[in-house]
C-alpha cells in the first residue's frame, strides 16, 4: 500500500462531524436524536472532548446509528501510566485530607474531581482515613 492509499487517522471530532453531515443532520438534530445537550455535540465536534463517558458514547452511537465501539476507536484515551503516586496525586491526597477540595482538578484532563474520605479500620481497630478521588470526564482516579 502506498503512502497515499494509507487511511489517515481521523480524530473523534472529524469522525462525528463527517458522519453527522453524511446522514444529513445538523448539530441540533444530532443532539435531539442522541438525547444529548447541544453543548456536548459542539464540544465533541470542536475537539474539546477526546474521551467520552460510556453513557454519552452510547447515546451518540444511537443518534448516529452505530455501535458504541465504532465511536470508541476514535477516542484518545488519557495516558494514565503516570498515576501511581506522582507529585500531583500526593498533592491531591493531601488536599482531600485537609478538606481543601474546592478547586481540585484532574491532573490528566483538567476537569473537576469528585472527592471523598473513606473511613477504614486496621486490624487493631484504629481509624484510617483514606483519600479517594475520581474525575468527572476521564478514567483518572485515586483509590487510596
Amino acid at each position: 500500500m502506498t503512502q497515499e492509499n494509507m487511511p489517515k487517522e481521523k480524530s473523534l471530532a472529524q469522525f462525528v462531524s463527517e458522519l453527522r453531515e453524511k446522514i444529513g443532520l445538523s448539530q441540533t438534530g444530532l443532539a435531539k436524536k442522541s438525547a444529548l445537550p447541544l453543548k456536548t455535540i459542539e464540544e465533541i465536534e470542536s475537539g474539546q472532548e477526546l474521551f467520552l463517558a460510556s453513557t454519552i458514547r452510547q447515546k451518540l452511537a444511537n443518534g448516529l446509528k452505530l455501535k458504541p465501539a465504532e465511536i470508541k476507536k476514535y477516542e484518545k484515551h488519557p495516558n494514565l501510566s503516570l498515576m501511581p503516586d506522582t507529585e500531583a496525586t500526593v498533592f491531591i491526597k493531601n488536599q482531600i485530607l485537609a478538606n481543601d477540595v474546592e478547586d481540585l482538578e484532574c491532573p490528566v484532563c483538567g476537569s473537576k474531581l469528585i472527592t471523598r474520605i473513606a473511613k477504614m479500620y486496621d486490624l487493631e481497630d484504629n481509624l484510617i482515613l483514606v483519600p479517594k478521588a475520581r474525575c468527572v470526564k476521564c478514567p483518572f482516579q485515586i483509590k487510596g
